[in-house]
């Protein structure tokens, strides 16, 4: 089997992880590495990753989030956090901007259509929407080096926030992902056939 598709397979979201396995350094590194490397929107990489290793914090975070087991059972767990103030920051923009090597007449052309752009949007939706794109990557990395993994929106954001004394507008968190090693076995995987979700216009 393609290495790519049996990593896709082997992901699923793991609900309780086995406590007694931890990730190496080495290979959680590698994880961050692929969310670093993940395409954003203009460029823009709104994401910032929180990470917590440690087991009172991880107590501490379980009832803010539904109280489930991933938190406290997982290796490492991490917030993704989507700094909507950067990505509306003249200094911000302007040095994602420059590192591209353009000309400063082009520069300023890409800023003026960013800008144009940023102004018709919901800032928390769109930021949020380039979070998720570096979680993906990260859980299929992860897979691929079969280390498990499960993507949490089941938080109280006020309340975690709150916690982690991030304001919910110019820093709000986007989703939570645990990563670890799966205690049970998998679940059969149930997706739609290809044929029913693929139009070729």
């Amino acid at each position: 089997m393609d290495r790519f598709l049996e990593a896709m397979e082997f992901r699923h979201a793991c609900k309780i992880f086995d406590e007694s396995k931890k990730i190496s350094e080495e290979d959680f590194t590698a994880i961050l590495e692929y969310g670093r490397l993940s395409p954003s929107s203009f460029g823009m990489e709104p994401w910032r990753f929180w990470v917590v290793t440690d087991e009172q914090k991880k107590r501490e975070l379980r009832p803010l989030c539904w109280n489930q087991k991933q938190i406290t059972t997982c290796s490492h767990l991490l917030l993704i956090i989507a700094d909507n103030a950067a990505v509306q920051d003249d200094a911000y923009i302007e040095a994602m901007f420059q590192r591209r090597g353009l000309s400063p007449e082009a520069t300023r052309a890409y800023i003026e259509r960013y800008k144009s752009f940023l102004a018709k949007q919901n800032i928390s939706c769109w930021t949020k929407k380039q979070c998720y794109i570096a979680a993906a990557n990260m859980m299929t990395g992860a897979a691929y080096k079969r280390i498990d993994s499960c993507p949490i929106e089941g938080f109280d954001k006020e309340e975690l926030e709150a916690y982690l004394g991030v304001d919910g507008i110019k820093k709000e968190v986007a989703l939570i992902v645990a990563f670890g090693y799966r205690l049970n076995p998998q679940p059969p995987k149930r997706r739609l056939p290809l044929a029913q979700i693929t139009t070729y216009l």
